[in-house]
């Protein structure tokens, strides 16, 4: 049996919900409900959906196969926060960036979505992750090697027809077109390995940065979340983060420890509308503690 859909039922004083599965065999299409009393304190988790209570209101972390369900739910009962934001994510890589990002998002600490992703190298370990879990991929640009792949137009048509609310960049070496910059302006994030404006710019990418790094004798890197522009590593700083440069390190070891989780950090923050923009045009993260701070 596939728990395939399911309604909420009664609200149970304390925190008890009750969650009727629909329940369906493989051999027919009809379906009973069965009831089951789940009791939770913050989070719970039942079969193939997490709920989170936040308030009065119950907020579904992790949909899996039952879209349907989730939109039924909080139409009904409200949720802890907006809609849950659809996501592309451009790689050329393995992706480990992006890995992290649809891991936290199929565990609750993203309120969105990767429902697809851009890659120029159709073969990456990036892409292969994403065929290997299900999400689709595009590819961009088009190679003069291959038929395949699709232009800035056609990338963007494709995007809107998935309603993407956010571009996220992971490693993705490619400059993106102004058609697309323009189309999802303030929309286009990217994580670099270095402080910029330090050691950005075209040809700085992977171990290249890190060992211009270590070669110019600076103390402390790290890795920079900023928004697109048209241009290579130029656009808005959103979040830093520093580590220090050993006296021994090699550009691996520098690496290893630039990669942390401030991107997951960062989009968290882009799914929960906490980004605000100061009247000068520089981008803040406002704390989710306290709304009246500023990361």
């Amino acid at each position: 049996m596939d728990a395939v859909g399911l309604n909420l039922g009664n609200r149970v004083p304390s925190n008890r919900i009750v969650i009727n599965f629909l329940e369906r065999t493989h051999s027919t299409s009809s379906g009973t409900y069965r009831p089951q009393k789940v009791d939770f304190g913050e989070v719970c988790s039942y079969g193939n959906v997490t709920l989170r209570k936040q308030g009065g209101a119950l907020e579904v972390l992790r949909r899996n196969s039952l879209p349907g369900a989730v939109s039924s739910l909080e139409e009904k009962y409200g949720s802890g926060s907006s809609a849950r934001k659809n996501l592309a994510v451009f790689v050329s890589g393995g992706g480990s960036n992006f890995r992290s990002i649809h891991n936290a998002s199929i565990n609750g600490l993203i309120h969105g979505d990767v429902v697809v992703l851009v890659t120029d190298k159709p073969g990456c370990g990036g892409a292969e992750y994403a065929r290997d879990h299900n999400i689709p991929v595009i590819q961009f640009p088009k190679s003069k090697y291959s038929l395949e792949g699709l232009s800035p137009t056609d990338l963007v048509i494709s995007l809107r027809k998935w309603k993407i609310q956010y571009i996220l960049l992971a490693g993705f070496l490619k400059l993106i077109p102004t058609e697309l910059v323009q189309a999802f302006p303030r929309s286009i994030l990217n994580i670099h390995p270095s402080l910029l404006p330090a050691f950005g710019g075209k040809g700085y990418y992977g171990l290249k940065v890190h060992k211009a790094v270590i070669e110019s004798g600076a103390r402390y890197s790290g890795p920079t979340v900023h928004f697109v522009d048209e241009h290579y590593d130029t656009g808005r700083i959103l979040a830093q983060k520093v580590v220090p440069v050993l006296a021994n390190d090699t550009a691996e070891q520098l690496a290893a420890r630039v990669l942390c989780e401030v991107y997951v950090e960062v989009v968290s923050a882009l799914c929960e509308d906490r980004i605000v923009w100061r009247e000068d045009g520089v981008p803040l993260i406002r704390s989710k503690e306290n709304p009246d701070e500023y990361n």
